[in-house]
């Protein structure tokens, strides 16, 4: 199986990290996007749709990717194409998730489409709504609230030191894990957010949640298994605020183990069809800080990867 050329698109995020000072040459007879601002994006995936585009290759990190996926199903409805990840970002953790190494290039995906077979993996994004429509529906891999938040805006800094992917990743952690573990329970990493919360239909309940973590990745970097073993599905994360005996819990949520005792604590995971979350505070898509509200969490319909 094989593709002609003149069926593939590029989306290229020119402030992606790796592609800074790159001004790369369009190869012929490839459909060729930068779009700056959404609006842009969608009129590039228009233009993809009408000239019958079979692949889409997303040439940027993991809020790149978030932005195609959410823009998706206005250009091509339910066919969507299939798609290639270029991991030209920071942490790239939905490349990493389907086994794309940072070295896979643009001419590496288009030597494998030429030449077949293609390989293909399938995953299903998270689709987020926001009641009364307050923001526009989003698609991505990884939701978080609380210290989630916070990890994430330390992670901002970990990238101005010049760490990114897996490295960046650790150190973020190690950094979230230092101020939950030392800070006191009145200050901004233990003491969560209110957040009211239900999963799978449950009755809703108000509390405070030092963290709510989803996503619909099976692999995240460095081995971490805060969702429990690598599973299909959406996966769920919520831990009761401040953190209970957090020096015992935080090998065995970020290891997957301990299902029990960590429940009694505090801490579950949950494998479900669908959450209801509403918080005035901001949560964390893919990397990029979104408004809070009462989000509703999903899974999208199923998409198809090109993988080296």
């Amino acid at each position: 199986m094989a593709l002609e050329l003149t069926k593939i698109g590029v989306i290229r995020n020119r402030r992606s990290h790796a592609n800074r000072d790159q001004v790369p040459t369009p190869p012929e007879g490839v459909l060729w996007g930068e779009p700056e601002t959404p609006e842009a994006l969608a009129d590039d995936l228009r233009r993809f749709a009408e000239a019958n585009v079979a692949l889409v290759v997303v040439d940027g990190g993991d809020g790149t990717v978030r932005e195609v996926l959410s823009a998706l199903p206005g250009a091509f409805g339910a066919d969507a194409p299939i798609l290639a990840v270029l991991p030209s970002g920071k942490t790239n953790v939905l490349a990493l998730d389907l086994g794309v190494q940072p070295r896979w290039t643009l001419d590496a995906a288009l030597a494998q489409v030429t030449r077949g077979p293609l390989i293909l993996k399938t995953r299903r994004p998270l689709a987020l709504r926001w009641s009364a429509g307050s923001q526009p529906p989003v698609q991505g891999f990884i939701f978080g609230l609380g210290a989630f938040v916070r990890a994430t805006q330390m992670s901002h800094a970990v990238h101005r030191m010049g760490a990114f992917h897996s490295l960046a990743v650790a150190l973020t952690v190690v950094g979230a894990a230092f101020g939950a573990l030392f800070g006191r329970d009145s200050d901004g990493w233990r003491q969560g957010v209110s957040a009211r919360l239900a999963i799978d239909g449950e009755e809703a309940t108000t509390a405070a949640r030092f963290v709510v973590l989803a996503t619909a990745l099976k692999r995240l970097p460095l081995g971490l298994r805060p969702f429990g073993p690598p599973q299909e599905g959406l996966k769920v994360l919520e831990v009761s605020a401040p953190p209970k005996r957090l020096a015992l819990a935080l090998p065995a949520v970020l290891l997957g183990g301990a299902e029990a005792w960590l429940r009694r604590h505090g801490y579950r995971r949950a494998l479900a069809e669908g959450l209801i979350i509403s918080s005035p505070e901001s949560v964390v898509i893919d990397g990029d800080v979104f408004p809070g509200g009462e989000i509703t969490i999903s899974l999208a319909p199923p998409l198809r990867f090109l993988v080296p």
